[in-house]
């Protein structure tokens, strides 16, 4: 258990690296956890920065990054980075000349049907950062930084950036940096919205003198609009964004006064609260983040509620099988995305999860 401090100690120890602020600050909780350990810091502070500060030592090779890539990448990201019907691919769409430029000419002309990682991302240090932190997506942090480069080094021979026999590591990663498809594409010279040509980065909102007319300069082509299904019953389930209804034309134009936005949210399907605990399990639903994944009777991420109770419908092992699933993860049985672990969710919450799940009509 990390020491408790005060916030302004906790920044400091965060941000200025003083390890010792904890121990110096915690004679308010005299009793209370300990101080963290120079190797616990470590293992959470794993950010790396567009200068590489934070960047492990390690090295990996395009053919070690190959066999990773098969065993751990593939089922979501495609054998050659092309993805699957869920996630956008990772390659495609940059040229040579796009690497000489590090400008991605496809992102203004639009001749790419859809933009890949390779084609947006303008710092290989976020691809690194990204990867270590949180993939494979049902396993993270399972990588070591020798696996991230190799894995890295995949993916820039497949983008046509190194040689098949190009090994990546701490020492060379900035020359590669310099052959980034889009490094010159991001900008830091301007804020969210401009008033007067200042950038509006102190997020001071201006209410008066609004402009009459919004010109939408960007907008989902046709074929794309609903590649994955309705992005309004994918959106969570609180605050007050939701997603296009994508089942629906594009509006002609925005709205103008006295209409009001109809907003279609995700609902859980209907149970018996007095039989399966349907409003805590739906609680539970929630705040587990299974929604994200899973809507009630059409397919996300994963398969619906009402598809999963109807697969197990009759089986008496049924709670069992799918408590031991939803708590080790796993793929196959519903296509090739894998479902992650929730070893974090108690065997109770679960067992009331599932319960609820297969008690669905």
């Amino acid at each position: 258990m990390f020491k408790l401090v005060k916030p302004a100690s906790l920044a400091a120890l965060l941000f200025l690296g003083i390890t010792n602020a904890c121990a110096q600050n915690t004679t308010s909780y005299p009793g209370v956890g300990r101080a963290a350990t120079v190797n616990e810091v470590n293992a959470w502070n794993i950010d790396v920065r567009p200068d590489f500060k934070g960047l492990p030592k390690g090295s990996g090779t395009v053919e070690q990054g190959t066999v990773i890539w098969e065993n751990k990448c593939a089922s979501c990201h495609g054998a050659f980075g092309e993805s699957n019907e869920v996630f956008t691919p990772i390659v495609g769409g940059t040229t040579k000349k796009d690497q000489e430029t590090g400008h991605v000419e496809a992102l203004v002309t639009n001749s790419q049907p859809q933009r890949t990682t390779m084609m947006k991302v303008a710092t290989i240090s976020t691809l690194y950062d990204y990867i270590y932190r949180a993939m494979p997506w049902n396993e993270p942090r399972s990588l070591t930084p020798d696996d991230t480069y190799a894995v890295m080094a995949y993916i820039l021979n497949l983008a046509e950036i190194v040689p098949e026999d190009f090994t990546l590591s701490n020492d060379n990663i900035a020359e590669i940096q310099n052959r980034m498809p889009n490094r010159n594409g991001m900008t830091l010279d301007h804020g969210m919205r401009t008033v007067d040509g200042k950038p509006d980065v102190n997020a001071v909102a201006c209410m008066k003198d609004c402009v009459k007319e919004v010109v939408i300069t960007s907008s989902l082509p046709d074929f794309a609009r609903d590649a994955h299904g309705n992005i309004a019953t994918q959106n969570r389930n609180f605050g007050p964004t939701r997603g296009a209804d994508t089942t629906q034309p594009p509006l002609a134009k925005l709205p103008g006064a006295g209409y009001q936005m109809k907003v279609v949210a995700m609902t859980a399907a209907p149970a018996s609260a007095e039989t399966t605990g349907g409003a805590a399990a739906k609680e539970l639903f929630t705040k587990n983040n299974c929604a994200v994944c899973h809507a009630a009777n059409s397919k996300m991420v994963g398969p619906s509620i009402a598809d999963v109770a109807a697969k197990y419908k009759g089986n008496p092992d049924a709670v069992a099988l799918m408590v031991k699933k939803v708590k080790n993860g796993g793929a196959g049985n519903w296509g090739s995305i894998p479902m992650p672990p929730h070893p974090q969710v108690s065997e109770a919450d679960t067992t009331t999860m599932v319960t609820w799940m297969l008690a669905t009509p």
